[in-house]
């Protein structure tokens, strides 16, 4: 399974989306109608299953699943 399934399947799990109307190029702050404190929780989540750290200036600007999927690619 490749990284971005694996993202959208665990913030569809966390949040209680149905994966399935989930995108690699969604906004997930819109998709999954979270906030900055909740993707906070998501990133902890994701940094515990893909085995990374992701400093928060990395984040800056990213909000889909695709860039994210590439922001963890870089560091594994």
């Amino acid at each position: 399974m490749d990284t971005t399934q694996r993202l959208m399947e665990l913030a569809a799990k966390r949040f209680g989306a149905d994966v399935t109307t989930l995108k690699p190029s969604d906004d997930f702050f819109e998709t999954l109608g979270i906030d900055s404190i909740q993707a906070l929780d998501l990133l902890t989540d994701l940094e515990d299953e893909f085995d990374v750290e992701i400093p928060d200036y990395e984040l800056q600007g990213v909000v889909t699943f695709d860039a994210l999927a590439a922001i963890i690619g870089k560091r594994q």
